[in-house]
């Protein structure tokens, strides 16, 4: 394998590399964002019941479904989320095994 095409090749694993490091982050992000707007439905929720508690009532049904219904949405994405970068995790650490299992060039023997 000549230095040219060895060189190359390492370019390429590290841009792959690079690549899955912006896509791993663009997706925590992501992950992050959806967090908060779990955390903004549970906080609704509480405001809800502790309003209708203040009035001397129970949350209307209606109510309470469709923001219980949006808290268990944004949960479920928020699993999908994590199983996602954790799949892209053990990729690119796959891939850095492999590449440390690699057998190093041979070099070529010393001129005489």
């Amino acid at each position: 394998m000549t230095v040219w095409t060895r060189l190359r090749e390492e370019l390429d694993r590290a841009g792959r590399v690079a690549q899955s490091a912006v896509d791993e982050t663009r997706a925590r992000l992501e992950l992050m964002r959806t967090q908060q707007l779990a955390d903004k439905a549970a906080q609704a929720i509480g405001y809800a019941v502790f309003r209708a508690r203040q009035e001397g009532k129970d949350i209307e049904t209606a109510l309470f479904d469709r923001l219980s219904a949006a808290l268990t949405e944004h949960q479920a994405e928020i699993a999908r989320q994590e199983e996602t970068i954790k799949n892209m995790k053990s990729s690119r650490d796959a891939e850095w095994r492999a590449h440390a299992e690699e057998p190093a060039a041979a070099s070529p023997p010393p001129a005489a």
